[in-house]
């Protein structure tokens, strides 16, 4: 029944085509295989292979597709794996039709996507830290260091990176790790956090 209605609220869009379905995470990873999918809309709790394990799985066999996470988990715990696992977006099931619609389009642009629900929470560690204080940390990072945060939080890997950049992955990493540590970040969804309150995510 889910996957019915999700099926009609995307293939009635005229620049939209659902391609297939499938029930279980298995048969999403084998179905995007065969398919070739630019989206794939990705339910965390499935059975056999959950959404995480899949969409990780997915991002080796099919590099270009784009996984958008759809659950009822406003948890930063589920965020943070599902992004870690190479997920472009995140939207709530409780969210309104056009807020899946939405957050298809700004992935398939290239961009990335987290549903307003859980954008306040994910920004609100940061918000409240003192403008002088987030100030002094951003002058202290350099255009490398900035570039490659930028890179990593529109979800390009080490190595897409230092492709783009024309450096060496030992000198991404570098980057990666200095600037994380400037800014007292320990994760991915750190970094995407930051990004947000820079207004990154929101030109691509």
């Amino acid at each position: 029944m889910v996957r019915e209605g999700l099926r009609l609220i995307i293939s009635a869009q005229p620049d939209m085509e659902v391609i297939g379905e499938v029930g279980d995470g298995r048969a999403a990873i084998e179905e995007g295989k065969r398919l070739d999918p630019d989206i794939i809309v990705m339910d965390i709790s499935m059975p056999k292979l959950n959404g995480l394990k899949a969409t990780e799985k997915l991002k080796e066999c099919c590099p270009n597709a784009k996984v958008l996470a759809l659950t009822r988990h406003r948890d930063d715990g589920y965020l943070q794996q599902i992004l870690r696992a190479g997920a472009s977006g995140y939207v709530l099931k409780q969210s309104p039709p056009g807020e899946l619609i939405h957050a298809i389009r700004a992935i398939a642009a290239g961009g990335k996507y987290l549903d307003p629900a859980v954008a306040g929470k994910v920004m609100g560690s940061y918000a409240g830290l003192p403008a002088r204080v987030t100030n002094q940390i951003k002058e202290s990072l350099s255009d490398r260091e900035n570039e490659v945060l930028r890179f990593i939080a529109l979800g390009y890997s080490n190595k897409e990176i230092a492709s783009r950049m024309d450096l060496s992955v030992k000198t991404v990493e570098a980057h990666k790790a200095n600037s994380m540590k400037k800014l007292n970040m320990t994760s991915r969804i750190d970094i995407v956090r930051y990004a947000m309150l820079e207004g990154w995510l929101e030109e691509t």
